[in-house]
């Protein structure tokens, strides 16, 4: 069973291909998605990836965890299920 990774502290140079590459040195990876911002269409800053195991999801978040990739220290961790959105109005 596959599992969801959050990666934050990116460089605003990283795209999908490349954090694959940096990930597949633990394993299969299943997707990898940088999170755009839709206004100026840059990089926010993180992104997720998911490796084909839960094992190799684990290798993953402890070999990079803290480590530098382009430029920066990446904080590594397994992914949180998103919270629920409220129909409710802000105002």
């Amino acid at each position: 069973m596959s599992q969801k990774i959050y990666v934050g502290n990116l460089g605003y140079s990283v795209t999908d291909s490349t954090l694959a590459t940096k990930f597949a040195m633990f394993g299969t990876v299943e997707s990898s998605k940088v999170i755009i911002d839709r206004d100026t269409n840059r990089s926010k800053g993180f992104a997720f990836v998911e490796m084909s195991s839960s094992s190799e999801a684990a290798d993953a978040i402890s070999g990079l965890n803290g480590t530098e990739f382009e430029g920066r220290a990446m904080n590594v961790s397994e992914a949180k299920p998103m919270a629920p959105k409220s129909n409710s109005s802000r105002w």
